[in-house]
This record gives C-alpha cells, structure tokens and sequence, in this order.
C-alpha cells in the first residue's frame, strides 16, 4: 500500500490495512487495494491500482484530482458526486464506471467498499479495484457483454439458474433445484435449456439498482467467520 508522505491521524495504526493481494499470482494486476480518509481527503492505493492508472509503484501520490483526472469524461460528475456524498455521509466508496491510465487506454473498473473506524468513529472507505479489462472504444455494454457470454460458456446454467432462485428467493440449493425441474416438467423443455433460458432472460429483464450493488459490496467485504 501506497501511504502518502504525511503524519498519519492518531490512532491511525490500530486500524488493519486491507489484505495485500500482490503475491497472489491468479490476481496480481487485475486486483488492488485502496483506502480513502474522509477529513484529511487522502487516498493510499496498492501497486496494482497505480498500474491500472498507468504508473509504477510510488511514481505519484494519488489525490482525489489525480484520481479525477483519470475519470473517463462521461463518469467525472458521477465521481465528483460520489466523493462529496461520501465524505458528508461518511459512507464507503463502490462504484462501476471507466478510468483512462496514462497511455490514453480505457479500463472497465469495479470498485467494492466498505468503511473503516478509527478511535470508535467512520474515518474513510478502503477495499478493492477491480480491472475488468481494457475497453476497446467506448462501449462498456460490448464489454460486459462479451464477459458474461465468456461465463455462460464455462459454467454450468443449472448451477447459474440454482444460484439465482436461492437468492430471489431465499431458498435453499435443493429447493431452487425442485423448482427448476417442476418448470422444466411444466414447459416440457429440457432442463439445461430451461436455466439457460432464466440466465439469459434474468439479466435484459432485471434492472440492479446501484443502492443494491453497494449493499452487495458490503456482503463481498465483510469479514470471514469460521
């Protein structure tokens, strides 16, 4: 992690970093962490996010112009908007949008969060960059695209099917399973093509809203317990 040079805020230490994700090497340059303090407005990042920006490791210090300028045109008032909503609501920092890194590339990026404390009080949002690749022109629909037909291809649409029921739904694996073969029964289709027919329907007739995305994020980040 990339701490600017700066005296630190009291009590800064007894806050955990985020795990350091660079000697996982499934991950390494596709994921990075980042922390953001609210009432000093400075932000540390991980070498992978200064690469997804297009710099090496401590070549700059990010600041939230640095961070902005990056912004692909289109998403910079969604950015700006953010970043004051965070810092008067003291909420975490998850977003979805485009960054251009130094060589005039656009990125697809996720960004998941969560907020931390410090001495008993929300001091700032941390969590991770997610590198969805390499945009070629503007079409951020092409490439989401393209990535979710990669995914049907290799994974199993039961298991897709089964996994949606058990979330919409609130039911377990078995029952979501019982409820896929009771359609299938029903329309007389086969199964694999009736929970390929829900994985590919699901996505053009559901709208996710970016207030469920965030409550999502919090799901992804919180702490694992045996």
């Amino acid at each position: 992690m990339t701490t600017p040079a700066r005296d630190q805020p009291e009590g800064a230490g007894q806050t955990a970093d985020p795990p350091d994700l660079s000697d996982t090497p499934a991950l390494s340059g596709r994921i990075g962490s980042f922390r953001y303090w609210f009432d000093d407005d400075v932000w540390e990042w991980s070498p992978e996010v200064a690469v997804m920006h297009g710099y090496l490791h401590d070549e700059v210090v990010p600041t939230t112009d640095l961070l902005r300028s990056h912004k692909h045109p289109d998403d910079r008032a969604a950015f700006d908007a953010l970043v004051a909503t965070m810092r008067e609501t003291r909420t975490h920092f998850s977003s979805r949008h485009r960054i251009v890194d130094t060589g005039g590339r656009v990125h697809s990026v996720a960004v998941i969060g969560r907020t931390f404390a410090d001495d008993g009080r929300v001091a700032g949002s941390e969590g991770y960059y997610v590198d969805l690749g390499v945009i070629v022109g503007d079409s951020v629909r092409a490439q989401v695209d393209s990535r979710v037909q990669d995914f049907r291809e290799h994974a199993s649409p039961i298991e897709q099917a089964k996994g949606m029921l058990m979330v919409m739904y609130g039911i377990d694996e078995e029952r979501a399973f019982d409820v896929l073969r009771w359609r299938s029964q029903q329309e007389n289709r086969k199964l694999r093509d009736l929970c390929r027919a829900i994985v590919d329907a699901a996505p053009a007739r559901l709208s996710i809203g970016e207030a469920l995305r965030r409550e999502f994020d919090l799901v992804v980040l919180a702490p694992f317990e045996d």
